[in-house]
């Protein structure tokens, strides 16, 4: 189960950096057209938006991958043992419960619905559902990487920042 995680890990940092390129370019087309040429682009602005929602989500799923998210650990930090290992236990039981059933059944209601309704973007006219799959995909990587660490415990500490 780690190694197929690593994988997806490595995609997904891959994809992220990806769509990281994608917006630097689009956002630089958009001053440039605007600015230089005195033509704004009509639809620039919106993919933005698209690949800020996108990098957000896809960027939670490799955060909480990397144990980066931000997190409160006041109480556990002081635990010891097999009683920070259940908190741990109890911690990753949380977020895998949140991520299946808001982000993932949730998020797969709402992208089926606007998919189904035929809900289209203002500018770009691609179907909102495909904006939306985001959220249970998302859901989905989240769920793989919390199962991992429920059944095969923590493969490290959170990273903590050198303000503690």
């Amino acid at each position: 189960m780690r190694i197929l995680n690593q994988k997806i890990e490595t995609i997904l940092a891959n994809f992220c950096a990806f769509l990281m390129a994608l917006m630097v370019i689009d956002v630089t087309w958009q001053v440039l057209s605007r600015y230089l040429l005195s033509d704004p682009s009509s639809f620039t602005e919106e993919l933005a938006r698209f690949l800020l929602i996108w990098i957000g989500f896809m960027g939670a799923a490799y955060a909480y991958r990397k144990y980066a998210h931000l997190g409160l650990d006041i109480f556990t930090a002081k635990l010891k043992g097999e009683k920070k290992l259940w908190a741990n236990r109890f911690s990753d039981t949380v977020v895998f419960a949140f991520s299946m059933v808001v982000m993932l059944i949730g998020g797969a209601k709402v992208m089926l619905l606007t998919l189904e309704l035929q809900q289209l973007s203002p500018a770009l006219q691609i179907k909102m559902g495909y904006v939306y799959s985001v959220i249970p995909l998302s859901g989905a990587l989240i769920c793989i990487f919390a199962a991992e660490r429920i059944l095969l415990g923590r493969e490290q500490e959170p990273v903590h920042s050198t303000a503690d």
